[in-house]
Parts: structure tokens; sequence; C-alpha cells
């Protein structure tokens, strides 16, 4: 099936229905299918066929949803494109992927020689649109990993497989054709773009909003279209809790509130539980799509879990031979499900280290109890082994986070000359902390091994635009050497 048919079969039968809310401007599903059908038609006027690349750099906006579903019609691949990137960033990545054209706004600054294609200056049809190509198997995008720097990474989704995403959103998560979920997070995001697309596959209602915005702000979109659901990244939930809890109504009323892209606390999910009942959170990547659900049941059984796996999926933590673990110990995450790429575009050295036998590594350390929770332990590549001992980051920030002083905290890697590595810990204080009192806290909740050798203090942590903290930019800061 091409995802692209669901468009015109809820045209059919709920022609009237809102598809698409961003401001004052509303779409009904019959004009969307319309809008979307003259959209592949211009496309394939400028040129743009079947399997062809196209970089998508558009706004959070109607158009961006249109033109997601327009080049899927087509049978064109979609390469998500950030337009906050700079020039280099989107010469590097649309040259590794060879594309045909770049979608984009029509006051976009050229980038390098590549073939551009306005949004809203495309060539008028010459005919109507065609019929919908079939989807199964052919590939539908090719969705970057988190960050920009260093060589991109794309998997290739087919449309099968994001609609198989499509059916834990359905299944686990209960999004619905009765949904009116408020799109808060970038549209080139793999959970942004992913959420939006299936709600309206399943007719529901798109409300646009897009970041920067306040606590306030939120709380009064989400009111004003009467939203049901919604996604927000960890770094957004964060700030929704330094808000009084009280001006934070709407988002306790809402059936249903997703977070993804970072693991968080067990601390902050007791308070977002009580901001707002219905909280999930949804692990994910961009390769595979949903992993595990956390819910209020699981978060009772296991604080610390990531939830259980959702539909159709199947967990295992193996060691480096890739041999299973049995529960409780620690090892390397790995996963596999209808719904995850097999491999790559045009990088089968990184193939070779992440798709193995079918498992899909997305390089997390974890255990799995004796329940099947799923609780993560920090990276693999950011473990520290001091003295040969490992050591899991997640730990020691989770500890950090605890002291009332702390807001953040990041833990890395420090070289050191008779260990191998040290353990250093960069905290964002909320209020004045000394290194006698951290070290206290930590001592009477870590082994000794695992106490940091030292504290440094930042306003913030450095994060990608994902959100992500970017600890290779820490540890690049540090001393030479913890001796």
């Amino acid at each position: 099936m091409n995802l692209a048919e669901a468009i015109e079969i809820n045209a059919k039968a709920r022609p009237d229905h809102i598809a698409i809310i961003e401001g004052d401007r509303r779409l009904t599903y019959r004009e969307l299918a319309g809008a979307i059908a003259t959209a592949a038609a211009r496309l394939q006027t400028a040129g743009v066929g079947r399997e062809d690349i196209i970089g998508l750099c558009l706004k959070d906006s109607a158009e961006h949803l249109i033109f997601l579903y327009a080049l899927a019609r087509i049978g064109a691949v979609i390469l998500p494109m950030d337009v906050r990137w700079t020039e280099a960033e989107k010469l590097r990545v649309a040259a590794h992927f060879e594309t045909r054209f770049i979608l984009v706004e029509s006051d976009s600054d050229p980038v390098g020689d590549l073939q551009m294609l306005a949004w809203d200056a495309l060539p008028e049809e010459t005919d109507a649109a065609g019929a919908i190509l079939p989807g199964d198997d052919i590939p539908l995008l090719l969705s970057l990993s988190s960050g920009t720097t260093g060589r991109p990474k794309g998997p290739r989704i087919t449309h099968t497989q994001m609609l198989r995403r499509f059916w834990t959103h359905w299944i686990n998560l209960g999004l619905n054709s009765t949904d009116r979920y408020v799109s808060a997070t970038p549209l080139y995001f793999g959970g942004g773009r992913t959420f939006a697309m299936s709600v309206l596959f399943s007719g529901g209602t798109v409300i646009l909003f897009p970041p920067p915005f306040d606590a306030a702000d939120l709380c009064a979109e989400l009111d004003r279209v009467s939203a049901t659901s919604t996604f927000l990244v960890p770094t957004q939930l964060r700030k929704l809790l330094t808000q009084n809890i009280a001006s934070l109504a709407p988002v306790g009323k809402l059936r249903l509130l997703i977070s993804s892209g970072a693991p968080l606390d067990g601390d902050e999910r007791v308070a977002i539980s009580k901001l707002c009942t219905n909280f999930v959170e949804y692990y994910a990547s961009t390769e595979g799509g949903g992993i595990s659900l956390a819910t209020p049941d699981t978060r009772r059984l296991q604080p610390n879990a990531v939830g259980r796996p959702v539909f159709g999926v199947e967990v295992e933590v193996v060691d480096n031979d890739h041999a299973p673990l049995p529960a409780g110990e620690i090892g390397r995450f790995r996963y596999r499900g209808p719904g995850v790429a097999t491999g790559y575009f045009r990088d089968e050295d990184i193939d070779r280290e992440t798709f193995r036998d079918g498992w899909f590594y997305p390089g997390d350390l974890a255990e799995i109890d004796e329940a099947g929770h799923v609780i993560l332990r920090g990276r693999a590549k950011d473990m520290i082994i001091r003295g040969g001992v490992n050591i899991y980051p997640g730990e020691i920030e989770t500890i950090l986070r605890e002291h009332p002083s702390i807001s953040e905290a990041a833990v890395v890697g420090w070289a050191s000359q008779r260990l191998g590595e040290e353990v250093a810990a960069f905290i964002v204080a909320a209020e004045p902390v000394d290194d006698t009192d951290l070290k206290l806290w930590c001592a009477e909740r870590l082994a000794p091994y695992k106490l940091p050798k030292a504290f440094f203090r930042v306003d913030d942590l450095p994060r990608n635009s994902a959100g992500k903290v970017l600890k290779a930019e820490l540890a690049a800061g540090l001393p030479t050497s913890a001796a």
C-alpha cells in the first residue's frame, strides 16, 4: 500500500473532517487530498520521478505535510533536510545521497550548484495527477539519524515499514481518527514527522504548533484547539516542569502525552505523571521506529524502565559475541521487527556494525528484567572503563540530577595515565553547591569506583538540534589528563 492512498480514503469517507489546522487556516480531507494530488502532478511536471531522491527542506507548515504525501504518492524518495542547517551541512548531505532536487521555500538561499525547486513556484501541471503508485516495498524516505556531524547516516525505510510503525501508534498508543494531535516538534525530526503522518493516515486532525514557544503559549494552543494528544521531547517537558502546575491545566486534560527522543530520569517520570496522568514514554529510533512503551502501569512495576516492547517488536540484550544474556545483566541492546530498516543507504561499513542477522543494534546499553521491562544504562560508546571496570554514565547522571541543587548533568570519560579513564561530571547548578557536598552525595549512593574525579560547572549542556547532549564536545574541553 502507498501511504498516500489513506488520504484519498479519508477524503471519500469524511470529506469535510478537518485534517490540518495551522493558526487560523484549516484544511479538510477533501482539500488535503486535492492539494496532494495537485502537488504530485506539479512535481512530475518538474521532472520528479519514481525513486528519485528529493531533499525536503521546508518550514513546519501545512505545505510540508502536503509534499511529504505528494512525494510518497509518486514514488519519490524523501530525504528530510532541516531548514536551519548551514549551506555546508545541506551540501554534505545532498552530495552523500545524490539528491535529484531539493524542495525549498521561495526565499531560500542557493545551496552550491544544487538544483532547487521552490514549492510555490513549481510549474503548473500539464496533466491531472495520475494513479497513485503501488507502495509496498518501494523506498519512502531516508530518515537521517540525529545530528549532522561526521558522515550522514540514512536508513532506507519503505512504505510497508512505515505503515508497520503506524500500527504501533494505533495499537499501543491509541492514536486514531478522533485525535486532535498538536504537532509541537519540528517535522524534520523523525518523531515529529512520523506522528503527524500517522494521525493523517488514520483520519485524525493535526494542529501545527512548531517551536520555539513557551509553556503559556503551548497551554493556550492546547486549550484553543481542544487537543487530545501531543508529543514533546524531554527538554520541552523539563521546561514545563519549571512552571506552576496550576498554569498547566490543558496539559493535564490530554488523553495522551508522549515523550520520546531521549530517556527521562525516574523522578522526572513521576513529576510528569502528576502533570498528566496519561503520560507515556516511547523508546524509539530513526532506524527502527518504536521499540518499547512505558505506561502508568509499567512505571508502577519498574519506574526506571522505558517500558515493555511494542507490538511486533522482539528485544534482547547480548554480550560482545552477540550471545543473549540472562535477565538483569547489562549488555548491548538489540531488537527486530517489521518496521525496522534493513540497512543504511550506501553505507555497508556502518551496516556491518549495526545490522546483524536480522537484528538492529541502536548503540544502547541496557538490561531486561524478568518481567520484560527494558532499562537503559547509557550508550555503548559512552561507557567508561576505569581500571578495567565498566562504568555506565547514565547511572551517575541520574544520581547527580536527583541532587536538589542540580538541574542537569552529563558524565564522560576522562583520560588517565594510571587507570585508563576517570569519571568527569559536568553539572548545571540551579543554586550554588560545593564539591564537598556533591562528593558526599555521590559517595552515599554509588560504589567508590564510580565516583566522579571532578565536577565541572557549565551554564548549559551543549546539545544538537534534536536536544541530545553533545558529550564529545564536553570531553574535548577537559584538561589533558586526570592523572
